[in-house]
């Protein structure tokens, strides 16, 4: 299952905020990142609006955790940013044009996928997928593993 950019920005600008003290820039975290600022600073707004971050306005703002990485579930954050009402036509809040529908039982198996996958998610918090915040850290001061796009496990370990 592919989570959309947006999900992906939301949880790296999370798990960065649970690794640093204090508030850190939108520029910052997109540096750091290597990512688009322009698409970071929707996701941060969002992620403000539902109560995950705070955004601090001023000279030395930025965003802090809303509350503590060990109340930050991740189930409840990819929930908020991802749509999956619609992940086929067949879906009810889809457009539910195919004419195989009725006789059809791939909706209730992706749905029972979907479900499974997002109760596991709920098992984590983002305290959890952090690990061990100077290990995380490490990474961006070249002294730790080098992250891929595809291995987050190289940071958060196995």
């Amino acid at each position: 299952m592919r989570l959309s950019v947006q999900t992906d920005y939301a949880l790296r600008t999370l798990m960065y905020l649970a690794a640093h003290e204090g508030h850190h820039s939108i520029a910052q975290i997109a540096r750091q990142y290597r990512i688009s600022k322009n698409h970071l600073m929707k996701v941060a707004q969002r992620l403000a609006a539902e109560g995950f971050v705070d955004s601090v306005k001023g000279r030395s703002g930025g965003l802090l955790l809303a509350q503590p990485a060990e109340s930050i579930n991740v189930g409840h954050v990819v929930r908020t940013f991802e749509d999956y009402g619609a992940f086929v036509q067949c879906f009810p809040e889809a457009d539910d044009s195919c004419v195989v529908t009725p006789v059809c039982g791939l909706r209730h198996v992706l749905a029972d996928g979907i479900d499974a996958f997002l109760r596991h998610l709920d098992g984590y918090t983002l305290a959890d997928i952090v690990g061990d915040k100077a290990r995380f850290i490490s990474v961006w001061q070249g002294s730790g593993p080098t992250p891929t796009s595809r291995n987050i496990s190289n940071i958060v370990g196995d």
